[in-house]
C-alpha cells in the first residue's frame, strides 16, 4: 500500500485527519482507538507507536487545525489600525459562515469537535482557543487602541480579551445553527449579508463609532469576496 511509505510525520497526520471525523460524530469518549486505526487503514499496534493514548492524539488535532491555517497566516501581514479591527471582525464572521460546500464540510467538523468537546471536558476547546488567542489576540487588542487614538471609537471599549471573544461567540453561535444544514434560526437574507449585519452588530458592541464602521466595513466586504 501507498501509504506504507509515508513518513513519521506524514503519518501521524494521516491519523490524525482520519480520527476528526470519528471525534467530530461521537466526542472523545464515544470514540475508540480500534475505530480510529481502521479509518487510519493502520493497525492499532502501529497507531499506539504513533500515539501512546488515544488523549495524546486527541490533542493533536488543535495544534494541526492551527497550522497553515489561510485566514490565521492572512491576518498576521496586518498592522494595527481601525481598519484591521474590521477586517478581522468580518474575515473571523465570514470564516464561520462559508457557504462552499467543500470548505463548509470542513468548517462543521470542526464546530461538531467544539460542541462536542464544551459537553465533555473542554480540553480540545480550551486548547484550541488558546492557540487561536496567541496569534490573533495581540493584533485585535493593538487595533483597538489605534481606533482610540484615531478617535474611531464612541465611547470606552469593551475589555480587549473579553471583546475579542464576544466577536467569535456571535460568529460561531450563528455558524452552529447552520450545522442541520437548514438553519434551525429563521435569519433573513443572504450569507453575505448576514455576515455583514453580524460584524456591524459586533462592531458597535466593541465600541466603533458609526462613520468608521461605514467607512471601512464596505472595503472589508469587498477583500473577502476575493480571497
Amino acid at each position: 500500500m501507498a501509504s506504507n511509505r509515508l513518513d513519521g510525520e506524514e503519518r501521524r497526520k494521516a491519523i490524525v485527519a482520519a480520527a476528526v471525523p470519528l471525534f467530530a460524530r461521537r466526542g472523545f469518549a464515544g470514540t475508540t482507538t480500534k475505530e480510529i486505526a481502521e479509518a487510519a487503514g493502520v493497525s492499532e499496534a502501529l497507531l499506539f507507536k504513533h500515539f501512546p493514548t488515544k488523549r495524546l492524539l486527541y490533542g493533536e488535532i488543535p495544534r494541526l487545525g492551527c497550522e497553515g491555517d489561510p485566514v490565521l497566516e492572512r491576518l498576521a501581514l496586518l498592522e494595527p489600525s481601525t481598519a484591521t479591527l474590521v477586517r478581522m471582525v468580518h474575515s473571523m464572521v465570514r470564516h464561520f459562515l462559508r457557504d462552499s460546500d467543500e470548505d463548509k464540510g470542513e468548517l462543521d467538523t470542526r464546530l461538531r469537535l467544539v460542541l462536542h468537546s464544551c459537553l465533555e471536558d473542554g480540553e480540545y476547546a480550551r486548547e484550541l482557543f488558546e492557540r487561536i488567542s496567541k496569534r490573533v489576540q495581540p493584533l485585535f487588542a493593538a487595533s483597538i487602541a489605534a481606533a482610540g487614538a484615531a478617535g474611531d471609537l464612541a465611547r470606552e471599549p469593551l475589555s480587549c480579551d473579553n471583546g475579542f471573544w464576544f466577536s467569535q461567540h456571535v460568529a460561531a453561535m450563528i455558524a452552529f445553527h447552520f450545522l442541520p444544514g437548514k438553519s434551525c434560526v429563521p435569519y433573513r437574507g443572504t450569507i453575505e449579508r448576514l455576515a455583514e449585519e453580524a460584524s456591524r452588530f459586533i462592531l458597535r458592541g466593541i465600541g466603533l463609532r458609526e462613520e468608521a464602521i461605514a467607512a471601512t466595513l464596505a472595503g472589508a466586504t469587498a477583500d473577502s469576496g476575493n480571497d
